[in-house]
């Protein structure tokens, strides 16, 4: 089959009409109906039966729609390069981000970058350092932003910042000018634990667990925002990234460090030996900047 047998297809099956078909792929009917036969001789099947007025899909369609569909994930992103490259623009930015720095961090250095760079496309999106690390390596994306340096020989692991792990509570919990938390404060206290192998997450459960007595944990979460929400709803305490605790101050929770500190760092995580370009320099310094006065205001 050729491209433009696969178009009408999938036009078809997203239809089920011919007219209607031939409207979105902007042409004529009779020129529809012909690629539709040409791919039905081709094939040897018949890929569509009229049934009251509507062209339902064969079972033969039907299972190799699952490929089209797949097909069309593939084309998707050459179809945005094309375009990107028609209307003379530079390639995208393609940027991933662990979930913690996607909520304040990332989209306020996208909006100051768009003022210095305003043809660059950009593709942003969450993921677990894990699979930053698996995208970098695939030439899936250019950037990576993370709380963990995944210490792989192939990826350049740059410390742009660092800030420290917060006590999360809710407003009025803390003390007037409370500084920071001893570990021991939280003894026998309702906690809000965090799920999976998370490298901060495992850092604290053993110190956690050896406080006499031990915080009571009886909800579980997968990442810090969602901690962040149950502490709001009332659940108990949280221990979180100072990213996730720049948020939830400015809404009226209490933060503070924890004693002894622990430290936090940004990673900017890029393939070892990749070349970069201005916009993606420029839009490290913004980040480092960003990062840097959000966490100001939890550095006490």
């Amino acid at each position: 089959m050729r491209l433009r047998h696969i178009e009408v297809i999938q036009a078809i099956l997203q239809t089920g009409h011919l007219g209607t078909a031939a409207e979105w792929l902007q042409l004529a009917v009779p020129d529809v109906d012909a690629i539709l036969k040409d791919a039905e001789q081709q094939l040897g099947f018949m890929l569509f039966a009229s049934v009251r007025g509507r062209l339902q899909p064969t079972r033969e369609a039907l299972e190799l729609q699952s490929g089209i569909t797949r097909l069309y994930e593939v084309l998707e992103p050459v179809q945005r390069l094309a375009s990107s490259l028609k209307s003379h623009h530079a390639p995208p930015l393609r940027i991933l981000c662990t979930a913690p720095l996607a909520h304040q961090l990332l989209p306020q250095s996208i909006a100051a970058l768009r003022r210095r760079f305003q043809d660059t496309p950009c593709n942003l999106s969450s993921q677990a350092t894990r699979d930053i690390v698996k995208s970098l390596l695939l030439g899936e994306a250019d950037l990576g932003l993370s709380l963990h340096d995944p210490e792989h020989p192939q990826i350049t692991s740059t410390a742009l910042t660092q800030g420290k792990l917060q006590l999360l509570a809710p407003h009025g919990w803390l003390k007037p000018r409370q500084k920071y938390s001893a570990l021991q404060e939280l003894a026998g206290q309702s906690m809000i634990g965090l799920e999976g192998q998370d490298p901060l997450s495992l850092l604290l459960a053993s110190k956690l667990q050896a406080l006499r007595p031990a915080p009571v944990i009886q909800t579980r979460v997968q990442t810090y925002q969602m901690m962040r929400s149950l502490v709001e709803a009332g659940e108990g305490l949280a221990i979180v990234d100072p990213f996730t605790a720049s948020g939830a101050r400015e809404a009226g929770l209490d933060t503070c460090p924890l004693s002894p500190p622990v430290v936090v760092s940004l990673y900017a995580l890029t393939p070892r030996d990749s070349t970069t370009t201005p916009a993606l320099n420029t839009l490290v310094e913004i980040i480092t900047h960003k990062a840097e006065t959000l966490l100001a205001g939890t550095a006490s």
